[in-house]
């Protein structure tokens, strides 16, 4: 009996040392110092390029390599006393959620990035947040807008998580403002692509601070063809606007067949639709009496030197003008240039810490200052086309 005692006790003993080093285990990891860089700063991309969203990536992509290109030709990012330049690990998340989780492990387990640019969309960002937060490494999204993207479910904000673009309410509170006192829209009707929580999270804000009259609310799905018979509908109603957040592959058929309907009603969107495939889906001459709010325009920043310093970069680089996401996902770089800076060091954690603090930030999509809930506050602007050019800016703080 005493024998048994005593064996029952020598492994009660090595359990609890077993349970004891698997804590300190568990405390390590969740208490991570982070990634350190080596000879140089490694940055990982998660981005979407390849798949629906790969058109936006594949801008974005463009705008990281020309940021990096320019910092590194500097000498790259001081840090203390010498100079460290960037080594891009660029992985496809292929515009799934599952793959953009297992780029975020790889990128930060694997590579042992120091910061992340991406994903592009919400949905791949959402998915990736708790690998990079587990292994304390800083990501930012050029354009992953839900308002909820950087906050927890409790609604504290995520250590690891930022964006260099305004979040959807604040989109689309700023087009229902405008079409209210610019457009003088006494009625509109809605057109939501409800297939993601992008089109569905702009019309809540818009219909939220609209002061006039919803004529009429309709919504579709990403890949559809034919809104002719939405079209028609409206066409027999007494509207002022019409409001149609989504991406421009969806929202320039709905230009292109509200024109050949004879809709002339101005159409207002978002920055889905700041691309140039708008006005060829649509036909430039249908491209009429279109607005959408966008967080860089080419003619505003015409003023901007750092701005315009980037167009002509970009426009030497790749022999076209510089699209909205390319220039966000450059001032994304840059903002994780401005954060080792500020904090001397190009550790992950203080990385992190560093976009937190960050104020002032003079980019190519305006001068940022990130708030409590690592989000950006900068000015928004309203492009309006006319024959499938921009003719107008508007901005509004």
């Amino acid at each position: 009996m005493k024998k048994w005692e005593k064996q029952t006790m020598k492994i009660a003993a090595l359990g609890a040392m077993a349970l004891t080093l698997a804590g300190c285990a568990t405390a390590k990891s969740s208490s991570s110092q982070g990634n350190n860089p080596g000879k140089t700063i490694k940055i990982g991309v998660n981005m979407e390029l390849s798949g629906s969203a790969a058109g936006y990536g594949e801008q974005q992509k463009q705008g990281i390599q020309l940021a990096v290109k320019k910092i590194n030709k500097s000498g790259g990012i001081k840090v203390g006393g010498t100079k460290k330049k960037i080594q891009l690990v660029i992985r496809d998340n292929k515009t799934s959620n599952t793959t953009a989780a297992s780029v975020a492990a790889q990128l930060v387990n694997n590579d042992k990035v120091v910061a992340v640019v991406g994903p592009a969309t919400t949905s791949a960002g959402t998915a990736a947040i708790p690998n990079m937060t587990k292994a304390a490494v800083p990501s930012v999204s050029p354009s992953a807008t839900d308002p909820d993207y950087t906050l927890q479910k409790s609604g504290k904000v995520q250590k690891y998580i930022f964006r260099a673009c305004y979040q959807n309410n604040f989109q689309g509170a700023t087009a229902a403002t405008f079409v209210t006192k610019n457009l003088k829209a006494k009625r509109v009707a809605i057109l939501t692509d409800n297939s993601s929580d992008y089109g569905t999270g702009l019309t809540k804000a818009f219909k939220k601070q609209y002061q006039g009259t919803v004529v009429s609310s309709q919504t579709f799905q990403e890949g559809d063809k034919d809104f002719n018979a939405i079209l028609t509908a409206l066409k027999h109603k007494k509207i002022d606007a019409i409001y149609a957040p989504g991406y421009y592959s969806e929202i320039g058929l709905i230009v292109k067949q509200a024109r050949q309907a004879g809709i002339k009603a101005p159409i207002v969107g978002s920055d889905g639709m700041a691309d140039a495939k708008l006005a060829q889906i649509a036909g430039k001459s249908n491209a009429t009496n279109v607005y959408y709010t966008t967080p860089f325009s080419t003619k505003a920043s015409a003023t901007n030197k750092v701005a315009s310093k980037f167009m002509s970069a970009y426009k030497a680089k790749y022999g076209s003008t510089a699209p909205t996401f390319s220039a966000l996902a450059y001032d994304s770089v840059y903002m994780i240039k401005a954060a080792i800076e500020k904090e001397g060091s190009a550790n992950s954690v203080k990385i992190a810490d560093g976009l937190a603090k960050l104020k002032n930030f003079k980019g190519v999509t305006g001068t940022t200052t990130i708030d409590k809930q690592h989000n950006p506050e900068k000015t928004i602007s309203i492009e309006q086309l006319t024959n499938g050019v921009v003719s107008k800016v508007y901005n509004v703080k």
